[in-house]
């Protein structure tokens, strides 16, 4: 589902990464998020499109 909304948990799974960098990767505007209540989203389409970003500056 391309609307998907990811947790920080499963953008932690999925990037291998822990709880800290993920929030100084949205606090730096690196990982598009929002917040709903209390709780913070990430699209799964922005979790692609920082990989994609992080495969090109290393290329």
């Amino acid at each position: 589902m391309a609307d998907e909304l990811l947790t920080v948990t499963d953008v932690m799974a999925r990037l291998k990464l822990g709880r800290s960098t993920v929030y100084d990767l949205i606090r730096s505007h690196r990982l598009p998020s929002i917040t709903i209540g209390r709780s913070r989203r990430i699209p799964a389409a922005a979790v692609g499109d920082f990989i994609r970003n992080q495969l090109a500056e290393a290329a």
